[in-house]
C-alpha cells in the first residue's frame, strides 16, 4: 500500500514538473515573441521624402506662417518643437500628433488654428520625425512625451497668461484625453480618433494578427507595457476624463479601420462617463467616417478619388515598379492643399467648442 502511494507521489510530482515546465517555457516563448512582435509595431518613423508625398509640407506654407524651433526633454530623449501665431495670446492649442507621423502632418490644422487666433505648440514625439529616438516605443509613449511638452510649456514665461487647449489624433487623441490623469491647467481638449487605453488597442490590433489567441497572452502584453512604461501603461482615458471637469470633445468614424469605433475608442464607453462637459461627434458619412479622413472637406475626398485613379493607371503602367523620378513628378502636379482641405463645418465646431473652453 505505501509502495503504491509513493509511485502515485511520484507521477503527480512529475507530472506537475511537467506542467510547471510547460508554463515557464510557455511563458518565456511569449514574452520573447511578444517582445519581438510589439516592437515591430512601433518602429522609428523618420521624415518622409517630401518629394514623393501628397502630404502639405512647411515649404508650401512657411512663408505665411512664420515658427518658432524649441526643443524639450521626454525621458532621456530630445524632442523637437514647433511654436506658430508667436504674437498671438487668445489661447494655446497644443498637438498632438499620430503614429507614423509628425508634427508637420497636422499642417492644415496647425494653420487653421492660428487664422482663427490661437497660438499653436506642436511636436514631433518620441521616435518620430526630427525627435530623437530609436523607437515610437509604444501607445504609452505618446502621453509621456504630452506630459513632457506640458512641463515645457508650464516653465516658460511667455505661456503663463495663455488657456491651454488640447488637441489630438489617434495616438495624440488617446495622450490628450489621458493628460487629465496629471496636474496641468488644461481649458479644454478635443480627441478624434483616440484610443480609451493601451492594451485595449492592443488586444485589438493583436486579434486582428492572431485571432482568439492573443488573449492567451494577456498577462505578457500588459507585463511587457508595464516593465517598458509603468504605471502609465494602465491609465485609461474614461477614468481621466471623469475626475475631472475640463470640456471634452470626442470625434471619431463610424467606420474607422485602425480604432474600432465599437471597441478601442474612447467614443465606445460615452456610457460610462460621468463628465457632464463631455461632447461627442460621430462622423458616419461614407469617405469621411474613416481613421484619417474624418476631418477633410467633401472636395478634399473628391479630388483624393481623383488622384488615387490616375496614381494607379501609373502603377499598373509601370506594373508596380514605378520609377523614383517619375513618381516625383506625379507628387510635383499635386494641389497639396486641396488633397487635405479641412471640413469647414467640422472645423468650426472644433473652434466654437474651444472658444466656449475660455469663458
Amino acid at each position: 500500500m505505501k509502495m503504491k502511494q509513493k509511485k502515485n507521489n511520484r507521477t503527480l510530482k512529475v507530472v506537475f514538473l511537467s506542467i510547471a515546465g510547460f508554463v515557464l517555457v510557455f511563458s518565456i516563448i511569449s514574452m520573447v515573441v511578444i517582445r519581438i512582435i510589439y516592437d515591430k509595431q512601433f518602429p522609428r518613423y523618420d521624415r518622409y521624402d517630401e518629394t514623393v508625398t501628397s502630404y502639405l509640407r512647411y515649404s508650401d506654407v512657411e512663408l505665411d506662417y512664420p515658427r518658432k524651433i524649441v526643443s524639450f526633454k521626454s525621458g532621456e530623449n530630445k524632442l523637437q518643437g514647433y511654436v506658430y501665431g508667436m504674437e498671438q495670446d487668445m489661447g494655446l492649442v497644443v498637438i498632438a500628433h499620430g503614429l507614423g507621423g509628425g508634427a508637420d502632418s497636422y499642417l492644415p490644422h496647425i494653420t487653421y488654428f492660428v487664422d482663427k487666433g490661437w497660438r499653436v505648440f506642436a511636436y514631433d514625439a518620441t521616435g518620430s520625425f526630427d525627435s530623437e529616438g530609436k523607437s515610437t516605443k509604444g501607445f504609452p509613449q505618446a502621453l509621456i512625451d504630452l506630459d513632457a511638452a506640458l512641463q515645457y510649456i508650464s516653465m516658460q514665461d511667455e505661456y503663463n497668461d495663455l488657456p491651454i487647449m488640447l488637441f489630438g489624433h489617434s495616438w495624440g487623441g488617446y495622450a490628450v484625453a489621458n493628460a487629465l490623469h496629471y496636474d496641468h491647467e488644461i481649458s479644454g481638449i478635443v480627441s478624434i480618433s483616440g484610443v480609451n487605453s493601451p492594451m485595449e488597442i492592443i488586444l485589438e490590433q493583436g486579434k486582428h494578427m492572431m485571432g482568439g489567441f492573443v488573449y492567451t497572452q494577456y498577462p505578457f502584453l500588459w507585463l511587457n507595457q508595464r516593465i517598458l512604461f509603468g504605471k502609465v501603461a494602465s491609465l485609461n482615458a474614461v477614468d481621466a476624463i471623469n475626475q475631472s471637469d475640463v470640456p471634452v470633445l470626442i470625434i471619431h468614424g463610424t467606420e474607422d479601420d485602425l480604432v474600432d469605433y465599437n471597441g478601442s475608442s474612447i467614443i465606445s464607453k460615452l456610457d460610462e462617463i460621468t463628465n457632464s462637459k463631455v461632447r461627442a461627434i460621430s462622423i458616419n458619412e461614407p469617405g469621411k467616417n474613416g481613421h484619417t479622413n474624418v476631418y477633410i472637406s467633401d472636395e478634399a475626398v473628391d479630388y483624393i478619388n481623383e488622384i488615387n485613379i490616375l496614381y494607379k493607371e501609373l502603377y499598373d503602367s509601370y506594373e508596380g515598379k514605378i520609377p523614383y523620378e517619375v513618381n516625383q513628378e506625379f507628387y510635383s502636379g499635386i494641389d497639396r492643399s486641396l488633397a487635405h482641405d479641412l471640413d469647414p463645418e467640422l472645423m468650426n465646431e472644433i473652434n466654437t467648442f474651444f472658444l466656449e473652453c475660455l469663458n
